[in-house]
């Protein structure tokens, strides 16, 4: 026990403390990263092999494929959408219907005037005269809602009511 009173005793005391106090570090070092490799495992799921900073890696790879594909999904839905719109701008946006009696004979409004306008309020407008032994046909083209012909009252009443939105059999 004399030795331990000397300087080199002393020493010795102080690094077989210092030992033991590197052991304790070590071993909650080694228990942290053992519970740190489980959780890793836990998240890296089958690949056991591989650490966070390489899964995270290919999980930003991943993303940025997955992003450059969804934009050109975009890009191409775009476009596609641009010629859907050309196209509905061409289809009828306006209709407009009108019954009436063209020659007042109370025959129960067998004539009609129907106008058809797209979205840029262009289209014709189709009337059919009916008498007791004929019917005509009459077509006129309308563009910008104006007429290139001169129409009837019931045609423009037809035009009327497909800019309004109607759609009204009006008594004549």
């Amino acid at each position: 026990m004399d030795d331990l009173t000397t300087t080199t005793g002393i020493v010795a005391l102080a690094a077989v403390a210092l030992a033991l106090a590197a052991l304790v570090v070590g071993t909650v070092a080694l228990v942290r990263l053992r519970r740190l490799r489980a959780a890793q495992r836990v998240i890296l799921g089958g690949y056991g092999e591989r650490d966070l900073v390489t899964h995270g890696a290919e999980l930003t790879e991943g993303f940025e494929a997955l992003r450059d594909w969804i934009e050109e999904v975009g890009a191409r839905l775009d476009g596609r959408l641009a010629t859907a719109e050309e196209r509905l701008d061409g289809a009828i946006a306006y209709r407009g219907l009108l019954r009436y009696d063209a020659y007042n004979e109370m025959s129960g409004r067998q004539s009609t005037s129907i106008a058809l306008l797209d979205a840029t309020k262009s289209g014709i407008v189709l009337s059919s005269i009916h008498h007791r032994d004929q019917a005509r046909l009459y077509a006129k083209q309308v563009r910008d809602g104006e007429a290139e012909l001169e129409l009837s009252p019931e045609e423009a009443e037809a035009v009327r009511l497909a800019l309004a939105g109607e759609m009204q059999e009006t008594p004549r």
